[in-house]
């Protein structure tokens, strides 16, 4: 999907957080045990998930606060509650793991599809030009998803 310059970045980040979901689904595919995969999703959130999430939602969101932007929030404080509840629980069930899963990738998927297309459509160019910048300085040294045990393998 052709995406504005400004929040390639973004998008280029989804594409991790669909690996991740897959990395779960392979995990849980293959019966590795959900402790071996729990930290891995601690690390995901910490490293990459939340920081993505705030610069959406300050970036992109406080620019045009509308319905979907709204919606887009109510999913990232789910995901936020989903990650915290895997977490809290050691050994967490599988199916928790998946419905983890499952929902970011809905996420992401609305994000992408509709989401995005109208922030693009409905925010002026210097805004999101502004946006760009501001990106671009937060994602110099973005550490990338190079977490150890490659459990998904």
């Amino acid at each position: 999907m052709k995406r504005h310059e400004s929040i390639v970045a973004l998008s280029r980040e989804h594409h991790f957080g669909l690996l991740f979901c897959w990395k779960i689904r392979q995990g849980i595919k293959k019966h590795v045990p959900t402790e071996r995969i729990q930290p891995y999703i601690q690390y995901f959130w910490d490293y990459h998930l939340q920081q993505h999430f705030e610069e959406e939602e300050k970036l992109l969101f406080a620019a045009l606060q509308d319905d979907l932007c709204d919606q887009a929030i109510l999913e990232h404080n789910n995901i936020r509650e989903l990650v915290a509840s895997v977490n809290r629980i050691i050994p967490v069930r599988p199916d928790k793991l998946i419905l983890l899963a499952d929902t970011v990738d809905n996420h992401i998927r609305f994000e992408e599809r509709t989401l995005f297309p109208h922030i693009e459509k409905e925010l002026p160019e210097e805004v999101l030009a502004d946006i760009g910048l501001r990106l671009k300085l937060l994602h110099e040294g973005h550490p990338k998803d190079n977490y150890h045990d490659e459990f998904w393998v």
